[in-house]
């Protein structure tokens, strides 16, 4: 019992974390399904959300500053699909990659440039950033209602996916662009929507994990834009439930790693501290390795065989 109320606090952390990446990892990998394309700015897209939160909620109220956060993300990933992706739609594969590498440095540059690379303090956002008790536990409400939050929307995208004619279209496109596009879908429109709901999770991925950890800066989205992209190959790219699955075994495993030593000294098996956290980025690209290795289309992936 006592092991239980000291590890509880590491596993209620990582699940809400975990919950986080997957929201950023369905966008990587909804993107690839239809695409083929690792969009490496989407780490990048979630700390604009987290910027553009920080300034509006400075001059306007939050329940008006939220909305606003999300539809600004989602119109400027729209904006970036048009001008940096689609012109390159028909290019080799590594064309798209590195425009999708460039966009992301100009994100982290234009974020610099705004902010003087000064951390921004994220506002509170009231209810889900108090703290609560679960079973001896002090933990913010946002830790709590996360995954409830994840589940339910990855049960509407999945209905919407499964049960709408967009949807649908969206389907038939990953399965096989071409023949898609002959059978008269409006191959724009699914790439549009497709970026839509990946920016659209991804500003609800920011307000989440940024009420956790609220300093705001250019570079904010790059570590977990990388966990999300490793968690989107671990339950296998192109998959929803994997990248969900994925995300939450990467974030319980990290948040354990971080309260490690912590938890080794209560629990009587060391005395002094090993400075284990260190280790806790590192574990993520490491799982990384071990998949590619073992399990290269993760765990729910398909495997693709190349048309000759």
């Amino acid at each position: 019992m006592d092991f239980l109320k000291t590890i509880l606090p590491y596993i209620l952390s990582g699940i809400s974390v975990g919950g986080q990446y997957a929201l950023i990892a369905v966008g990587y990998t909804m993107v690839y399904g239809i695409l083929r394309l690792i969009n490496f700015a989407h780490g990048d897209v979630f700390m604009v959300a987290g910027l553009i939160m920080v300034y509006l909620a400075a001059a306007l109220p939050l329940y008006v500053a939220i909305p606003i956060v999300i539809i600004i993300t989602m119109l400027l990933v729209y904006f970036i699909e048009q001008a940096a992706y689609k012109p390159l739609r028909n290019s080799p594969r590594m064309s798209i990659m590195i425009s999708a590498i460039g966009v992301s440095y100009l994100l982290q540059n234009l974020a610099l440039y705004i902010t003087g690379g000064l951390n921004k303090n994220y506002p509170r956002i009231p209810w889900i950033s108090d703290s609560i008790t679960v079973l001896d536990a002090t933990t913010k409400r946002v830790t709590v209602i996360t995954p409830f939050l994840v589940i339910a929307l990855m049960i509407a995208l999945v209905l919407f996916i499964n049960h709408t004619k967009i949807g649908m279209a969206t389907r038939a496109v990953a399965k096989d662009f071409e023949t898609s596009q002959l059978m008269g879908i409006k191959l724009n429109s699914v790439i549009s929507v497709t970026f839509a709901i990946g920016s659209f999770l991804a500003a609800i991925g920011s307000m989440l994990y940024f009420s956790n950890y609220p300093g705001v800066i250019p570079t904010a989205g790059g570590m977990p834009g990388l966990k999300a992209f490793v968690a989107a190959v671990f339950g296998g790219i192109g998959s929803i439930p994997g990248a969900v699955l994925g995300g939450t075994i990467i974030g319980i495993c990290e948040s354990i790693i971080k309260g490690l030593d912590s938890i080794l000294i209560q629990s009587g098996i060391i005395k002094t501290p090993l400075e284990l956290a260190t280790f806790s980025d590192a574990f993520t690209f490491v799982l990384l390795i071990i998949i590619l290795i073992f399990v290269p289309t993760g765990l729910f992936g398909e495997k693709t065989t190349d048309k000759v």
